[in-house]
């Protein structure tokens, strides 16, 4: 009997990628892996193909691309990246694409990688927190979570997968601590003291690929995932184990978080505040326990750090 087969978006990115990793190194090999990329002669769909991935271009704009992407597939991972175009209508109409592919295509399991709507917590005329864009409060939120109602109103069987904060970002974005005019280190984020929900990007597809092993009775169920739940204060102290020399947790005020400039600052700003206002449900969402359920060898901080932290540019003294 062939075996059933995922067709996986974004599968040379961050969730996508460590996905099919996933899929391919599982010793029960239950799985077969349709990664999908724009780009599918990139090192990294190279390197998906050369460990046994059927690799085919799709993009989320093109609808026959996204029909001819999930021809037979048993199950579908979804996301789509606001960071590309800083659209949420955008989003919102890719979204739709997927949903309509997948129900013609019958595919069987859909996982949508989602977040809060965040107007669910906070209406627009709340003035704690700026409206952007006309009709959001955190735009690259509230379209994940709009787009939800697509897949049921699709009729196409979904899990709906809640992320939390990617320790990568701070290798990738340069959130990373940064060095003080005085010369010690300091790690800022607008977050407070509320905990903060994080996991390593490498757990995401590890878990991801338990939901589609357990098919049925993940369907129709909301999961959301973290590796640990911590204060900005408890970020900063292993970052400084790390480094070995003090790293100074600053609580950024979100207003000046979105005084930074660049693309898409109001947004996290917004972010964080929702993350720190909200912080008992977004926590909540999250379980740790039920993350490690999914995946036994779940990563905290201090072990992402002892494999990661070396790639984290941190600046030299002066």
């Amino acid at each position: 009997m062939p075996r059933p087969l995922l067709a996986i978006l974004g599968a040379t990115g961050a969730q996508g990628g460590s996905l099919a990793r996933a899929a391919l190194a599982d010793p029960q090999r239950r799985f077969d892996v349709r990664a999908l990329t724009r780009h599918p002669d990139s090192p990294a769909a190279r390197t998906l193909a050369q460990a046994g991935a059927e690799v085919v271009a799709a993009e989320l704009d093109d609808d026959a691309s996204l029909a001819r992407a999930f021809a037979g597939a048993h199950g579908v991972f979804a996301l789509t990246n606001f960071w590309e175009h800083f659209s949420p209508e955008k989003e919102l109409a890719q979204a739709a694409n997927i949903a309509k592919a997948a129900k013609e295509a019958a595919v069987r399991h859909l996982v949508w990688s989602t977040l809060e709507d965040t107007r669910e917590f906070m209406p627009l005329d709340d003035t704690r927190m700026p409206t952007l864009l006309g009709r959001y409060k955190v735009p690259h939120l509230d379209a994940k979570g709009e787009a939800n109602a697509l897949f049921t109103a699709a009729g196409v069987p979904t899990t709906l997968l809640y992320l939390s904060f990617y320790w990568d970002n701070l290798i990738h974005f340069g959130m990373g601590p940064q060095r003080l005019p005085s010369g010690e280190l300091a790690f800022a984020l607008p977050i407070g003291e509320a905990p903060l929900p994080g996991i390593a990007a490498e757990d995401i597809g590890a878990c991801t690929f338990s939901l589609f092993v357990r098919g049925d009775a993940a369907l129709g169920r909301s999961v959301g995932i973290a590796g640990e739940h911590l204060t900005l204060a408890q970020m900063a102290a292993a970052l400084g184990r790390m480094v070995g020399e003090p790293v100074l947790p600053y609580a950024m005020p979100p207003t000046e978080y979105a005084r930074l400039g660049f693309p898409g600052a109001d947004d996290l700003a917004n972010m964080f505040q929702f993350k720190r206002d909200f912080n008992d449900a977004f926590c909540a969402r999250r379980p740790v326990a039920d993350t490690r359920a999914l995946h036994p060898a779940l990563m905290g901080f201090d072990a992402w750090l002892d494999r990661h932290g070396h790639r984290i540019a941190v600046p030299p003294r002066g």
